[in-house]
């Protein structure tokens, strides 16, 4: 495991809090910078960490061995380049980003030859945001996943398996950063275009009052940061339009079952969507 090493949390979230919390449990020094003064005193006055600041102060930019950054992506590049000078040598700097393609070589393309940036993105979260929700309980069920490239050690690479452990999640891999934006576009940005698109499609206020569970577990959701995910969903277009023609193509096929009254496809479609749910069961 991973001892004496000191992690700054760049922009103080849910994520960037519950990983900082998991990894204060472990006897770690926490830093952590956010805009957000209220975040950076709430986390020093719960000793989530143990020194914050509103700006990127070079000395404590300088002093992490591993840096995660928790911004949005469209920001972490910028970040990246205008405070690396700073960074200490031999730093590794890792994300917790739903996106990799549209970040992680221009990354490793203008980074110092002394530090190294590798993806990560932690399958976790809530549907609240703020270093208030942290929780690093919402690890232990969840995966992560690493998206090394040909320009990362095994050092690094050991690092976020470890860190990782310390941090509980239950499944710990790998993917290439194509492979990764391909099975994100399916697992994570397909479902919430699903949450949201159910919550759209009908705009009765009385729904609350007659729904059950499986409403409200599909769309759980659909409470969603527009400024992110719209972010998120541009970076990996591509990938995410192929998912929704997938998706719209089987929703078609389901509809023409019902409409001829196929009871044997629609029996069908059933068993093997119960068959592939399985895999999900512990």
């Amino acid at each position: 495991m991973i001892k004496d090493k000191s992690f700054l949390i760049v922009g103080l979230g849910l994520l960037g809090g519950s990983m900082a919390m998991g990894l204060k449990k472990c006897n770690h020094k926490i830093y952590a910078i956010d805009i957000d003064k209220k975040a950076i005193d709430y986390a020093l006055s719960e000793g989530i960490i143990d020194e914050g600041s509103t700006e990127a102060d070079s000395q404590l930019v300088g002093k992490a061995d591993v840096i995660i950054s928790g911004l949005y992506p469209s920001l972490i590049v910028e970040w990246i380049a205008q405070n690396q000078q700073h960074f200490k040598s031999g730093a590794v700097v890792t994300d917790v980003t739903g996106v990799k393609g549209a970040i992680v070589d221009r990354i490793q393309a203008i980074l110092r030859p002394d530090c190294e940036f590798i993806g990560a993105h932690p399958m976790a979260g809530k549907e609240v945001s703020g270093v208030q929700y942290a929780d690093p309980a919402i690890f232990i069920p969840a995966n992560l996943i690493i998206t090394p490239t040909e320009k990362n050690t095994q050092r690094a690479v050991s690092l976020i398996y470890d860190m990782g452990r310390e941090l509980h999640f239950d499944n710990i891999c790998e993917l290439s950063v194509e492979q990764h934006d391909k099975m994100i576009g399916y697992l994570s940005q397909l479902t919430h275009v699903i949450a949201v698109s159910l919550m759209n499609a009908n705009d009765s206020k009385d729904l609350v009052k007659y729904t059950g569970d499986s409403f409200r577990d599909l769309t759980r959701i659909a409470k969603i940061n527009e400024n992110l995910w719209t972010e998120l969903f541009l970076m990996n277009k591509e990938n995410l339009v192929q998912q929704i023609d997938a998706f719209v193509a089987e929703i078609s096929d389901f509809r023409d079952a019902l409409v001829q009254e196929d009871t044997e496809k629609m029996k069908q479609k059933f068993v093997t969507s119960t068959q592939r749910r399985k895999y999900f069961d512990r």
